[in-house]
């Protein structure tokens, strides 16, 4: 049966798209079957899908776009068939977001170093344990320099927050792999985002392994 992430932050801009797509391509990258969800109205994903078709270094990858009261019989319907399945999330929108974080093994939290996403993300913290279920937290777009990263850490690890211990950079390399509806692990995979992405995949396996 499949082990069921849901990419989830109450703010928006907080790149819970591009995190959902480097997930779901680099554990796809690894040999896993892997399906993508795209439960957030804006349909980002759905976009970056369309680039998808066709590409030559795009790893195999099931995708469909999910309106939130649709989910749980979509993800009855794909567990049998994946090993992974990764839902984006949408923001703001609390019965989708809830739907999907109910029906999830794991939430991973994507923040940036920032205390406006700091701040935000209380909501779906609170919402994740109502629905009893494993949280991660992942810090996002981390700049290369600047002491807001270790003032952020230090005060999760004062709340006793589960954060991971990799993290993705501010790099334009993910963009730009989003941008060609690829991830990073697939557009440049000796670059160091790729090398972020493939840590990141682990942590989740590791999660996933209990």
């Amino acid at each position: 049966m499949a082990f069921v992430v849901a990419v989830a932050q109450r703010k928006g801009g907080a790149g819970k798209s591009t995190v959902a797509a480097t997930l779901a391509t680099t554990l796809a990258r690894t040999g896993s079957r892997v399906a993508l969800l795209d439960s957030d109205p804006q349909q980002s994903l759905a976009r970056w899908q369309q680039q998808r078709l066709g590409q030559d270094l795009a790893a195999p990858l099931h995708f469909e776009a999910v309106s939130g009261w649709r989910m749980p019989a979509a993800l009855d319907r794909l567990r049998g068939a994946h090993d992974m399945l990764v839902i984006d999330t949408p923001p703001h929108a609390d019965s989708d977001a809830r739907i999907a974080i109910r029906s999830a093994d794991l939430v991973l939290v994507p923040l940036q170093p920032s205390s406006a996403d700091l701040w935000a993300m209380d909501a779906t913290l609170e919402m994740a344990a109502a629905e009893k279920r494993a949280v991660r937290l992942l810090l996002n777009r981390v700049p290369a320099t600047g002491k807001l990263r270790d003032e952020i850490t230090a005060e999760l690890g004062r709340r006793e927050l589960p954060l991971l211990g990799v993290a993705l950079g501010n790099r334009t390399a993910f963009a730009t792999a989003f941008a060609q509806g690829l991830g990073v692990a697939e557009a440049a995979p000796r670059g160091t985002a790729a090398t972020e992405a493939r840590a990141l995949a682990q942590a989740v396996l590791d999660a996933a392994r209990g």
